[in-house]
């Protein structure tokens, strides 16, 4: 039996990872991408996703939706590397991603010398992943180092273990984790976030807009998933995060998408509020 026929394929949760690495190889195959992510199709190909696939049936509505949530992982994605692109200029040289999925920016980022970055997630989806960059002969341009460890059980532990430095500054990305958690999982993990951020550490999250669960869950992304959507961002995420002793610039991702070229061609159906996207320093 090859690898690829060993191969683990995605379900539940982590079936999502997949469906984003489909977006961002749609994304990559544009004269004019905002980004560039080699390994993106070899990961939709492995999950039964290529970018070719054809979208599922559904009314006009449904198909908007789905553009929606494929147009937002686009945004976020340029958003997080521009932010991480940052932090790597200021210095920091840890980079937690929480909840890596099929995150390749281990390989497609110009990383400074130095740059140890830590992909935190289940087993299954490393392993799923490991088959793909091995089949790829993919080579990272930092020390990678992957840790297997649900995020709810002692993921602090498990990372510190891996080597992570509470001492010294670190850049944490949480890209589409938290509309999964409960409220008081998001508020765990950013407490154990905190306690392991030297000052100068810096944090890039996305959240999900008020009304996200009820206007795109069953219809943008697969029913076992969205039955999962459980979190939305607070009134104020600002203020919620300096609660949590970070200083937090929220945008939207409409004026994201102004700001990158890509604006949105028609008026929103919903008031967007407060940013999704948000930006997060430690002092």
């Amino acid at each position: 039996m090859t690898e690829e026929q060993g191969r683990v394929q995605p379900s539940g949760v982590w079936a999502t990872a997949v469906g984003v690495a489909r977006v961002r190889a749609r994304e990559t195959e544009r004269r004019d991408a905002l980004f560039r992510d080699p390994l993106a199709q070899a990961f939709a190909a492995a999950g039964g996703r290529g970018s070719s696939a054809v979208p599922p049936p559904g009314d006009e509505a449904a198909r908007r939706r789905r553009l929606g949530v494929a147009f937002s992982i686009v945004i976020r994605t340029k958003f997080l590397d521009d932010l991480l692109e940052r932090a790597s200029a200021s210095g920091v040289r840890q980079v937690v991603l929480l909840g890596a999925g099929m995150d390749s920016r281990a390989f497609r980022t110009d990383w400074p010398e130095g740059t140890r970055l830590y992909e935190v997630d289940t087993a299954v989806p490393l392993d799923f992943k490991a088959s793909v960059l091995r089949q790829e002969r993919a080579v990272p341009r930092c020390e990678r180092i992957t840790v297997p460890v649900d995020l709810r059980d002692d993921w602090p532990g498990a990372l510190a273990a891996a080597g992570h430095d509470p001492a010294e500054p670190t850049v944490w990305i949480a890209e589409g984790l938290l509309i999964y958690l409960p409220e008081d999982a998001v508020e765990l993990l950013l407490a154990r976030v905190g306690a392991r951020s030297a000052p100068g550490s810096r944090m890039g999250l996305t959240l999900g807009s008020r009304g996200v669960i009820e206007r795109f869950g069953a219809d943008a992304v697969p029913r076992s998933a969205a039955s999962l959507w459980v979190s939305e961002m607070p009134d104020d995420p600002v203020a919620w995060l300096a609660g949590h002793g970070w200083e937090a610039t929220s945008h939207t991702l409409r004026e994201r998408a102004a700001a990158y070229g890509r604006p949105v061609g028609t008026p929103p159906q919903h008031d967007e509020g407060p940013g999704g996207l948000i930006s997060a320093v430690r002092r």
